[in-house]
């Protein structure tokens, strides 16, 4: 009884000696300097918010998978190492991103949030795995609008919209400051980019900081919403005007764009306020002409109001050289 006891004993010792030992993962927190945010987000103690559309977060790492730490359930977009968008529907907590482990080395890493509860709480990476520098692009292309800059309708919403596949296009990273519904002039219940675009969300009233990026370009389409509120003519080329030189003090170096709308509302009025800026010695902002660029029905989901992905498609291919052209 002794001996089987102390034989007993001693496998247990053996098999506890020889037995792998659990090893920690690396948690990566939201300071992370290898994680590089992509739009407008503000901290909520240790998580960090995204605000307006599109948003995102990247970085590289190292190691064979990936796991986000989320809050509740939301819906996001992931990429990695530069693949076709996953989407992942109604996840939370902490969400494996690579069922199928990946080979070892480096990957890059691209998680845009859709809708829901959009909150980024970190990244958890294998055992002795890090962040790396991302390596972006400090020419920050900003897409200023309404709901077709927004992508309203589409099928990815903002990652469908011509501002995101531009910045795909030309390699640099993209903010999209738009919502449904907005206008430029605050009128009747429409709120105004003319004095939104300055804060950090799309609704409230905090001040958003323009130290935190600098924009190469900043494309602005608006107008197509102010027609049906009865906004003059007048108010609207004053408001644009105004609108422009508002930019360019957050912006001193950008390249400054704009977009005629698509259904040719305000254009006049657009072009005054381009050359007004132009005629006050800033000579970096441009009018684009886009007429012609989309087909009634063909390119749209309603008819003429808001592009398809097609449509989207095709005005970022028309934009992204004019873009490029001048920053």
């Amino acid at each position: 009884m002794l001996k089987s006891l102390v034989v007993a004993l001693v496998a247990t010792v053996s098999a506890a000696l020889v037995a792998p030992q659990a090893v920690a993962a690396t948690d990566v927190g939201v300071t992370d300097p290898n994680l590089h945010y992509a739009g407008r987000w503000h901290a909520d103690g240790s998580l960090r918010v995204p605000n307006w559309a599109g948003a995102y977060v990247q970085t590289s790492f190292t190691g064979t998978t990936v796991r986000v730490k989320l809050r509740d359930a939301v819906n996001i977009y992931v990429s990695i190492d530069g693949g076709a968008d996953v989407f992942h529907q109604g996840v939370r907590g902490t969400v494996n991103l690579t069922p199928t482990p990946l080979a070892s080395g480096t990957h890059r890493l691209r998680i845009a949030f859709r809708s829901g509860d959009t909150v980024f709480g970190g990244l958890v990476l294998d055992s002795g795995a890090r962040t790396t520098n991302p390596n972006v692009s400090p020419k920050v292309l900003e897409f200023v609008g309404d709901s077709i800059t927004a992508g309203y309708l589409d099928s990815k919403l903002a990652l469908s919209s011509y501002g995101w596949l531009v910045g795909q296009k030309l390699g640099l990273p993209r903010t999209i400051v738009a919502r449904a519904g907005y206008c430029l002039v605050a009128k009747d219940g429409c709120v105004g980019q003319s004095t939104q675009f300055f804060r950090l969300a799309s609704t409230g009233t905090t001040s958003w900081d323009f130290s935190r990026y600098q924009a190469a370009a900043v494309v602005v389409n608006l107008g197509t919403n102010d027609a049906g509120r009865g906004v003059a003519a007048s108010t609207f080329q004053s408001t644009y005007t105004q609108f422009l030189s508002d930019i360019r003090a957050k912006y001193p170096n950008a390249a400054i764009f704009a977009f005629e709308t698509l259904k040719r509302r305000y254009v006049p009025e657009t072009k005054a306020a381009v050359t007004a800026r132009n005629n006050a010695g800033d000579s970096r902002v441009y009018f684009v002409n886009t007429e012609g660029w989309l087909t009634a029905d063909a390119d749209y989901v309603d008819g003429d109001g808001h592009p398809n992905d097609q449509g989207q498609a095709k005005i970022a291919d028309r934009l992204a050289p004019i873009i490029s052209a001048r920053i």
